[in-house]
């Protein structure tokens, strides 16, 4: 019985063997599969500018530059930073807000409400900050904010 059981054993192997090496096509046809990545924080399209503004510089700083509030072609709203946008970054990354006024108005106890964090500048160029939602009309300028520093880097009234 226990060689029955090995025999069997053995041709159950083999056909497995033969069933795995035998399904390999012979045919000289090649798949290339492509994959496509798609960048979600880039607008899709063309981005449509709804409201612009040049950047003011503040503190000594060298900042300037062009900034636009924009929807995409799927409605999905951005800030753009032109090619053009510098400011300092010798302090590491530098805040960048929505807000009601060109001056920086933290309320922590009741929730910045004039204030929203959108993102941070670590290098100078172009630069696309993907929002949630589209802001409030409340929003009227964008604050570049060192908090190493404690100083406005500059600001941009959106129009």
């Amino acid at each position: 019985m226990r060689k029955g059981i090995l025999l069997i054993s053995k041709v159950a192997l083999v056909s497995v063997f033969i069933l795995t090496t035998s399904c390999s096509s012979d045919d000289d046809t090649e798949t290339i599969i492509e994959t496509v990545t798609i960048d979600s924080s880039l607008p899709n399209g063309t981005l449509v500018a709804s409201r612009v503004g040049s950047f003011v510089a503040e503190s000594g700083t060298p900042t300037a530059g062009t900034a636009e509030l924009g929807t995409d072609d799927d409605s999905t709203s951005f800030i753009h930073f032109e090619s053009d946008f510098t400011t300092e970054l010798g302090t590491g990354t530098v805040g960048i807000f929505l807000s009601t006024s060109a001056v920086y108005t933290p309320d922590p106890a009741n929730g910045n409400p004039d204030l929203m964090l959108i993102g941070n500048a670590a290098a100078n160029g172009e630069k696309f900050i993907k929002l949630s939602a589209a802001p409030d009309a409340k929003y009227t300028h964008i604050i570049l904010w060192c908090a190493t520093a404690n100083i406005p880097f500059g600001n941009a009234e959106l129009n």
